[in-house]
């Protein structure tokens, strides 16, 4: 009796591997993305920081003026964050959100401080891609330094450089 179950088990073990193997491997825009993203996040950072698309970014929740978050951010060998394009917004906005559970007006890189209107990135990198909030940046009262997650869009606003805020910081990896 216990041959037969156990051929019996064997059999039907069998034809279960055979249906599996036999079935096509499908592929869905899920799993593209999941996999991009994936290659985008392998980025390899030191403890506290987070990889993705060849840069390390980090959150800090501590308060601080414009100045001094960049101050910061260079003592640990990066630089206010600056932003390229609507995926590295997000993954910042996930970071924020990761740590404080909602999404904190934020201290990234970019400053007009030095001319009226001509945004620059601390990084020095180019400042091309933009999500400002509608009627910004307005420079209102001397608004110099930009912040993220700013009103109920979650957009960019230009705001007064001495208030504080927490920050993002980025380097590369």
């Amino acid at each position: 009796m216990m041959r037969v179950l156990s051929s019996s088990a064997f059999m039907c073990a069998m034809m279960f591997l055979t249906n599996v193997v036999a079935l096509p491997e499908t592929k869905s825009d899920d799993d593209e993305t999941a996999k991009r993203d994936l290659v985008k996040r392998s980025t390899v950072c030191s403890h506290g920081w987070t990889g993705f698309n060849g840069r390390c970014f980090r959150y800090i929740p501590t308060p601080m003026s414009w100045a001094k978050a960049e101050k910061r951010c260079q003592s640990m060998k990066g630089n206010l964050a600056s932003i390229h394009d609507i995926e590295e917004y997000h993954e910042i906005q996930r970071l924020v959100m990761t740590a404080t559970h909602e999404l904190t007006v934020t201290w990234v890189g970019g400053s007009d401080a030095q001319e009226e209107n001509q945004w620059l990135w601390t990084d020095g990198t180019s400042f091309q891609f933009t999500n400002w909030c509608p009627g910004e940046p307005n420079n209102l009262h001397q608004q110099h330094c930009l912040t993220i997650n700013y009103g109920g869009q979650k957009c960019w606003d230009d705001y007064q450089c001495h208030y504080k805020r927490p920050f993002i910081c980025a380097k590369k990896a």
